[in-house]
């Protein structure tokens, strides 16, 4: 066997082999969920992940409504903005927050699960969060994935 033979692979934007991804959130806890899509738009879960380019596919989630979280986080989980003046500071509970807008609480967990730097903003990006079951992005012919197999 020839030792010289073997080339890491480095892939880059130019050659990065993207997908498109279906990911039904009903009746998923929302860490593993958001882990597992953090996971897919990294890129970690193909065999020529590069860290530093964005490699990872593009993951459409879909029912976001019908998301499960365990224990008292309903009401005990709390979410901080702020608005930037004095005082401005604002705390929403996650029953607040989904009554809002379910797909904010996905969002914002799989954020945190990214690099807090350009790669991560940009891979960000990819994530595209819906309420229902029906989502405009049927052109990509995304591939639906279950994630137990993962």
């Amino acid at each position: 066997m020839d030792h010289l033979s073997f080339k890491t692979v480095s892939v880059n934007k130019a050659n990065a082999n993207k997908g498109w991804v279906v990911i039904d959130a009903g009746d998923n806890t929302l860490g593993r969920l958001s882990s597992q899509v953090a996971n897919i738009l990294r890129g970690k879960h193909k065999p020529s992940f590069t860290p530093n380019s964005d490699c990872g596919d593009s993951v459409i989630v879909i029912n976001a409504d019908k998301l499960r979280v365990t224990g008292k986080k309903m009401t005990d989980k709390i979410y901080v903005s702020h608005s930037g003046y004095p005082g401005g500071q604002k705390r929403k509970s996650m029953r607040e927050v989904m009554e809002r807008s379910s797909t904010r609480v996905i969002e914002h967990a799989v954020r945190g699960m990214l690099p807090g730097n350009r790669l991560g903003r940009e891979q960000f990006r990819n994530l595209f969060v819906y309420e229902g079951a029906e989502h405009p992005h049927q052109a990509q012919q995304p591939v639906a994935v279950d994630l137990k197999n993962l």
